[in-house]
């Protein structure tokens, strides 16, 4: 699967539940949500550009869900972590922390905002996140995947903003470079550093 239409799937789709239950329904939602990712790809990533690549490409998300809704129930609070092989498989981490109202919130927008996702799933698992922020650092992990993301700067020194990304999860997008990005599961563990990284904000609905 090309990246390009993977995007189109995770950012016009859903969040699932503990393990994947929800399906795409008539159900009236709708979220905005702050990112981070770090990947394998070199600087600027192009699948992020509607540009599929021709490479592997290893990724993990942080979604954090700042304000939402479905059928009325609020999704605020919502946090979880994403890593993936492009177009092959994902393994979702749902942040231990949450409450009931969060996890059943978590298990019916999976399938609607993230779909590629969910639908990728090898597991979905309740586990204990760490994310950090810090002035020039972006730091955050589970159990099996640890990542520290720093801004990439521009030649005034400032950060550097990129607008009309061609996807809903990219408003407010801000280029990063990766510190430290690996992972460990069964059967897969890379490790990159000086790679691609973004924040965005996912601003969807259905």
């Amino acid at each position: 699967m090309k990246r390009r239409y993977f995007n189109k799937l995770i950012s016009a789709s859903a969040l699932t539940s503990l393990p994947i239950m929800g399906t795409a329904d008539s159900k009236s939602w709708s979220l905005e949500a702050n990112i981070a990712e770090c990947c394998s790809c070199a600087i600027p990533c192009p699948c992020n550009f509607g540009r599929s690549t021709k490479f592997k490409c290893d990724g993990t998300r942080l979604i954090e869900i700042s304000q939402g809704y479905i059928d009325g129930s609020n999704l605020a609070g919502i946090r979880f972590i994403v890593t993936f092989e492009m177009g092959k498989w994902s393994r979702i981490y749902a942040d231990n922390e949450m409450n009931q109202n969060q996890i059943n919130g978590f298990n019916q927008i999976l399938p609607l905002a993230f779909k590629g996702f969910a639908k990728q799933a090898k597991s979905i698992e309740k586990t204990s996140l760490m994310v950090e922020r810090e002035r020039n650092l972006i730091k955050f992990s589970s159990p099996q995947s640890e990542i520290e993301m720093k801004p990439l700067l521009g030649m005034d020194g400032g950060l550097i903003k990129i607008d009309g990304l061609p996807y809903k999860a990219f408003y407010n997008y801000i280029q990063y470079e990766s510190v430290k990005h690996n992972h460990s599961s069964l059967g897969t563990k890379w490790s990159h550093s000086g790679t691609n990284g973004f924040t965005s904000k996912m601003i969807a609905s259905g």
